[in-house]
């Protein structure tokens, strides 16, 4: 894995608290600034129909 360029939301400001993507070829990892060891990797493919999937409201029906 190259040198990650990790990018939050400029909505963010200076809080700690927020989720953090970086990109690297077709992968995309996505962690949280304030726990930065745990990194999900996933591909830029399927990062989209996922988001596209909860604009949809398609995971709105899952219980927590």
């Amino acid at each position: 894995m190259n040198q990650l360029n990790w990018q939050k939301s400029s909505f963010s400001g200076d809080r700690a608290d927020c989720v953090e993507i970086a990109t690297d070829g077709d992968l995309v990892h996505i962690r949280e600034s304030d726990d930065p060891s745990n990194v999900v990797t996933t591909t830029k493919t399927k990062l989209d129909a996922w988001i596209r999937g909860a604009k949809a409201g398609e995971f709105d029906h899952f219980a927590l």
